[in-house]
C-alpha cells in the first residue's frame, strides 16, 4: 500500500487580484468592493502561509493563477475587455482561483468502490465571475494527477446544477489512510443569499467519485442568510473530529447520531451560538481554519486567519478549547489579509487531498527552494496595488499576462500558458 497523507494544495493568488464585490452573500467580499486591492501582498501572504504548513511537518502543494482576463469567455459573449460593461470584465479578470477549496471535491482511495483518489472539477455556475474556472482548472488538475493507476479526474456536473466543490464537503475518517465517510453539504434557501450548493450535484459528484460511505446533510438556512456562502465557514473535519458551529447545519442532531452510528470514535465539537455567535464566527472565519494533524504526537492544530485572534469572543472561545484536553491542541494564527478582506480565509485557499506525494506531478508539490523562487517572481512581477477603475487599462493588462507567464516558466508549467 502506498504511503498515503493529507496534502493541501493552495492556490497561488493571481496578479489580477482585486476587490470587484463580485461575490452575492459573501459579506467580506460586499463590503469591501471598491477599495484597493494588493496582489503582490496577497499572494506573499498566501506563500508565507504555505511555508508554515512546511515548517509544522506538512505535506503542502499549489496551483497556478488561471489565465486573466478570460478572453475566451469575454469572446463567446460577443465582447471584449476593452468594450465589455464594467461587471463582466471584472468578471473576466477574477482571481478567485486561487481558492483553491473550490476547485473540485476530492474522495480519497479508501474512500472509493475502485480504489482510486478522485477528482471532480466544480462548476460554480452560480456566480459568473468563478462559472468560467472549470475549464483552466480541470487542465491543471489532469496535469497533477495524471497517473491513471492512482486518480480518476472528473469533468464537472452540469448546469443547472450548482457545485462548489470541497467547500461544501467534509470527510470524518479514524485516519487519513483509512476508509472514511464523506459528508456533503448543501442548501436549500439562504433568504436574501443563493444556496450555491444543490443537492442534486452533491449526489452526481458522489456517483461520479464511487463513494461508498455518503451523508448528505442540509446547511442551515440561518448560515447561509447570515453570511456563511460556503459549509466551511462554518464547519471543519478532520480525522475523527467534526468542529462545527451550533447553527451549521439544519438538524444538527441527526448529523451526529449518523456520524457516531457509522464511527463510533467521531469526536463532535460544537460550538454554542452563545458563547460564539454566527456573526462572530462568519466575521473572524473561526471555522475557515485549516483543521490538521501535526506529525508525532502532536495532535491537531487550527491555523487561523489573524482575524480570529482579533475577534474577543472568538478568541476567548479558542482559548477555553486548548486549555481542555481535547484533540485541538494549538493555535496557529497566519496573516491571509488580502484573501479574507474577499471573503476567504486559510481554507478557502486549499484543496485536501490525500494520496501518495509520489505519484503526483512533482512540478505542483513544493519545497522551501521552490517557494522561495515564486515569492521571488511575485515581488518583481506581480501589481503591487490596482483598483477596480484601472480593470480596463492596457499597461495592467499586460503586466498581469507577464507575471503569470513568468510564473509558470519558473514553475516548469509553460504548457498553461495558451
Amino acid at each position: 500500500m502506498s504511503a498515503l497523507v493529507e496534502i493541501n494544495f493552495d492556490g497561488i493568488i493571481g496578479p489580477s487580484h482585486n476587490y470587484a464585490g463580485l461575490s452575492l452573500g459573501n459579506i467580506a467580499s460586499s463590503t469591501n468592493a471598491g477599495e484597493t486591492a494588493y496582489p503582490r501582498e496577497a499572494a506573499l501572504q498566501g506563500i508565507a502561509k504555505m511555508r508554515h504548513n512546511l515548517d509544522l511537518g506538512l505535506a503542502q502543494g499549489f496551483f497556478m493563477p488561471l489565465d486573466r482576463p478570460n478572453m475566451a469567455w469575454l469572446t463567446h459573449l460577443g465582447t471584449t475587455v476593452a468594450t465589455a460593461e464594467p461587471h463582466l470584465r471584472a468578471a473576466a479578470l477574477s482571481a478567485s482561483s486561487m481558492w483553491a477549496a473550490n476547485a473540485a471535491t476530492v474522495s480519497p482511495a479508501p474512500d472509493t468502490i475502485d480504489g482510486l483518489c478522485h477528482l471532480t472539477v466544480a462548476n460554480l455556475q452560480t456566480m459568473p465571475h468563478r462559472s468560467h474556472e472549470w475549464t483552466g482548472t480541470l487542465e491543471q488538475l489532469r496535469l497533477a494527477f495524471a497517473n491513471p493507476d492512482h486518480f480518476a479526474v472528473h469533468a464537472p456536473v452540469p448546469p443547472p446544477f450548482g457545485d462548489e466543490g470541497a467547500a461544501n464537503h467534509m470527510r470524518v475518517c479514524a485516519s487519513h489512510d483509512s476508509a472514511g465517510i464523506e459528508i456533503f453539504v448543501y442548501g436549500v434557501s439562504g433568504g436574501p443569499f443563493p444556496a450555491r450548493q444543490h443537492i442534486e450535484a452533491s449526489k452526481a459528484v458522489s456517483r461520479l467519485n464511487q463513494t461508498r460511505s455518503v451523508l448528505f446533510v442540509q446547511q442551515s438556512e440561518q448560515a447561509i442568510a447570515a453570511g456563511a456562502f460556503h459549509n466551511d465557514v462554518v464547519a471543519v473535519a478532520n480525522e475523527h473530529v467534526l468542529f462545527t458551529h451550533e447553527q451549521a447545519f439544519e438538524d444538527s442532531a441527526r448529523v451526529y447520531q449518523e456520524l457516531r452510528d457509522r464511527l463510533p470514535e467521531a469526536e463532535i465539537i460544537e460550538v454554542p451560538a452563545d458563547k460564539v455567535g454566527l456573526k462572530d464566527a462568519i466575521a473572524s472565519y473561526l471555522f475557515n481554519a485549516q483543521l490538521v494533524s501535526l506529525p508525532g504526537e502532536g495532535g491537531m492544530a487550527l491555523i487561523l486567519p489573524t482575524e480570529a485572534q482579533a475577534n474577543a469572543p472568538v478568541w476567548a472561545y479558542l482559548q477555553e478549547l486548548i486549555a481542555g484536553n481535547g484533540p485541538i491542541r494549538r493555535l496557529c494564527p497566519v496573516d491571509v489579509r488580502q484573501s479574507m478582506a474577499n471573503g476567504g480565509g486559510p481554507a478557502c485557499l486549499r484543496l485536501r487531498v490525500v494520496a501518495d506525494p509520489a505519484k503526483i506531478d512533482e512540478r505542483f508539490m513544493a519545497t522551501t527552494q521552490k517557494l522561495d523562487e515564486i515569492a521571488k517572481t511575485v515581488a518583481e512581477y506581480w501589481p503591487k496595488s490596482i483598483d477596480p477603475d484601472q480593470l480596463s487599462d492596457p499597461d495592467l493588462i499586460a503586466s498581469i499576462h507577464e507575471a503569470r507567464t513568468r510564473l509558470l516558466d519558473i514553475c516548469r508549467l509553460s504548457e498553461l500558458d495558451r
